[in-house]
């Protein structure tokens, strides 16, 4: 769009910058909103706006809120005592939508990682041993992306949580509801085999 105005090329660029959107998909998505300027742009800059200087990171399990807790933290009827461990906000939020919790989180805030220069204390490792002692956890559950990198971090947290004596469990891996074998990657159907089970 070399025809722009500076200020909509500028926002062009930035938009682009999101994940899955690439220049031309950006450039689509900013001429939209010029177009529902007093029904989309308008309130997204105020959403904007008010998200940038509201939102901060829960202070116990590492979410994002409005508050210096999140609603799951807040909340008195979710069970204490299991903590449920994800890489990052966006795995929370979707097992959130999944609905089949009920304990608490902890976000890491990524993976162990040599080649991105992240290590374990570059995680919020320390803080999840924290929670472990003051909160009386009985269970933690290694809900980690099936990666190198993310398996790579399970079992360093199980090393090293092992002195705790708290029990560590793994979300099964394997084929999903309503997968076709066809259209699975070989490290899952690799996985499902190994965690067959009798029927």
């Amino acid at each position: 769009m070399a025809d722009a105005p500076g200020d909509i090329e500028a926002l062009i660029g930035l938009m682009a910058r999101l994940p899955g959107l690439g220049p031309r998909s950006a450039r689509r998505a900013v001429l939209h909103m010029l177009r529902k300027r007093t029904v989309v742009m308008e309130p997204m800059a105020l959403a904007l706006a008010r998200v940038a200087a509201g939102a901060r990171d829960c202070r116990c399990c590492g979410n994002i809120s409005d508050h210096d807790l999140c609603p799951i933290c807040a909340a008195d009827k979710r069970a204490t005592g299991v903590l449920c461990v994800v890489e990052d906000v966006s795995d929370l939020w979707a097992m959130e939508r999944a609905g089949g919790f009920s304990g608490r989180y902890h976000v890491l805030g990524g993976t162990l990682s040599a080649l991105d220069a992240v290590g374990p204390d570059t995680l919020r490792i320390p803080q999840l041993r924290q929670r472990i002692a003051d909160e009386g956890v009985r269970e933690v559950i290694l809900a980690l992306n099936a990666t190198v990198e993310g398996q790579t971090t399970a079992h360093y947290i199980a090393e090293a949580l092992a002195p705790t004596g708290v029990q560590l469990s793994a979300l099964a891996q394997g084929v999903p509801m309503g997968g076709e074998l066809d259209y699975l990657d070989d490290g899952t159907i690799s996985a499902a085999l190994a965690a067959r089970r009798r029927i």
